[in-house]
């Protein structure tokens, strides 16, 4: 997240507990509602797990999702390590979209946009591009993607910041071609809002190899 910030993006407050107090405070200090996701090296696909609880409105819910998420965490992997839950501040509403990144031996960076979230394994609505990346480039991705008229408006749905969309994918292709050691990056989902109020980063991950 940190990362990303520097590069741009709208990224969210959060701070890792340790426990189902410190869990309680932090939410407290942010302010609710959060989202709380378990952290761990072994437990990359957080969701798959259980790790994932959003919504939560007091501090009663915060200190019960932690013990759950950790409950389930230890349940789906024994020897994971847990490093605690990463309470964050609950994104904004807005479309689910998603951006990445593969880095390929001869071809280099292939930077991805699409639908985002659960969308991207059950539609696979993604484009992909050779980095580095413009502006005019940004912009093609966006339009040829099926679910393109998500973003205009359509069923009475406002229109969505594209041009943030455009800037964010220009931003990513400079942020893999400066740091060679990201070999895989996955913004998922970036929420998109309405024309004018940008877009928030809810999730990201970021797999480093050392060059």
């Amino acid at each position: 997240m940190a990362i990303a910030a520097v590069y741009g993006f709208s990224v969210l407050p959060m701070q890792l507990a340790k426990n189902d107090g410190e869990a309680a405070a932090i939410a407290a200090d942010i302010g609710l509602p959060v989202v709380m996701k378990i952290v761990s090296p072994q437990i990359i696909h957080k969701s798959d797990a259980g790790g994932v609880v959003v919504g939560l409105k007091t501090h009663e819910e915060v200190k019960a999702a932690f013990n759950q998420i950790v409950d389930r965490a230890v349940g789906y992997n024994p020897s994971a390590v847990i490093e605690g839950v990463l309470v964050q501040k609950m994104a904004p509403a807005g479309t689910e979209t998603i951006l990445g990144m593969n880095r390929y031996p001869i071809f280099g960076p292939l930077v991805m946009f699409g639908l985002g979230g659960i969308y991207v394994e059950l539609f696979e609505d993604v484009v992909f591009r050779l980095a580095p990346l413009d502006r005019d480039e940004a912009r093609r991705m966006i339009h040829e993607i099926r679910g393109f008229r998500l973003f205009e408006g359509f069923r009475g749905r406002p229109k969505a910041d594209l041009e943030v969309i455009e800037k964010s994918l220009v931003s990513l292709s400079d942020m893999v071609l400066n740091h060679p050691q990201i070999s895989e990056l996955d913004i998922n989902p970036l929420m998109l809002h309405e024309a004018g109020q940008g877009a928030t980063v809810a999730d990201c991950r970021i797999i480093i190899k050392h060059v």
